[in-house]
């Protein structure tokens, strides 16, 4: 199955409320399987504003699948298969920062979308590579969200009115438990501004397999740095905007507008990720295992 890329096709990992029989039209259930066994959940299909959507709950529908247990490479593995070109992820996580004197960030306090744009691997225990044997892929990660796209959900966040932050490091850490009060502080000395479990290495197997990915992180309380309480009908707020920035980034991807004629297939799909996307595809169409082919990524190709 190969894709146009002048059609993008958009996976949404997460992507709590979207469900909505409001917002996601002709909706219908798929099983997949792929070589590295089934992705977390099936696969939701529809369209959001005519734009071709695929569902997937990271941590399966009934959220029973802790963050070490989750299949990354099957389910970026399973969006590629079915033609997406992008990603957006949505994730919760806890904030690193306040508000103090001399700071340049500002607070991100619990309710705030963040749009990142770096992380913090501190995963200890997970596969973050299509290719395990017999080659290395070296992949170049200095900027390891697609800034287009990250503009497009910037974008949208202002125009839907949210409380948002236009950067922000994210830690990934393997849990499933949460910090101590100590890495909770050399994290904020590291300059990371919030902590989830769910980012890494998501964002690196969407990299290797071609595909634009960005991850909105919701805030829904401080870490533990900071004594704070948060109630569970905050947490839920939080969680529904999630389906409010999807909803109104949707439109930009339709065909017949132009920052999808212009932006999306113009700016995003250009050089190393366009050769990434046509290697990674090929493979899938004929049902080899990548790790029987190698593909080596230089800075040069990137």
């Amino acid at each position: 199955m190969f894709y146009n890329i002048a059609m993008p096709k958009i996976g949404l990992i997460g992507g709590s409320g979207l469900e909505n029989p409001e917002i996601l039209k002709e909706a219908r259930d798929i099983e997949v399987n792929t070589p590295y066994g089934k992705p977390s959940s099936p696969l939701k299909v529809g369209k959001i504003s005519g734009v071709e959507v695929v569902l997937l709950s990271r941590h399966g529908r009934t959220h029973s699948i802790m963050p070490t247990n989750v299949p990354n490479q099957a389910n970026i593995w399973a969006l590629k298969q079915q033609g997406c070109t992008h990603i957006l992820a949505s994730t919760a996580c806890g904030s690193l920062r306040e508000t103090a004197c001399g700071s340049l960030r500002e607070e991100i306090r619990p309710g705030n979308l963040v749009i990142i744009d770096q992380f913090i691997d501190r995963t200890t225990k997970r596969t973050q590579t299509f290719y395990e044997q017999n080659q290395v892929c070296h992949i170049p990660m200095a900027e390891p969200f697609c800034t287009k796209l990250r503009q497009q959900l910037v974008e949208s966040a202002e125009e839907l009115g949210l409380s948002y932050h236009k950067t922000g490091t994210i830690i990934t850490i393997e849990g499933s438990r949460f910090s101590t009060r100590a890495e909770s502080h050399l994290f904020r000395q590291w300059g990371a501004d919030v902590i989830n479990m769910s980012t890494v290495p998501e964002v690196v197997l969407a990299r290797e397999a071609g595909i634009c990915y960005a991850a909105v992180a919701m805030s829904t309380d401080y870490d533990c740095w900071k004594e704070s309480e948060v109630t569970f009908e905050e947490v839920l707020k939080v969680f529904g905007k999630n389906a409010e920035i999807f909803y109104g980034l949707s439109p930009k991807f339709k065909k017949g507008n132009a920052n999808a004629s212009r932006t999306l297939r113009r700016q995003l799909w250009v050089g190393g990720l366009r050769k990434r996307a046509s290697i990674f595809q090929i493979r899938i169409t004929n049902g080899s295992n990548l790790k029987s082919e190698p593909f080596l990524i230089g800075p040069n190709q990137e």
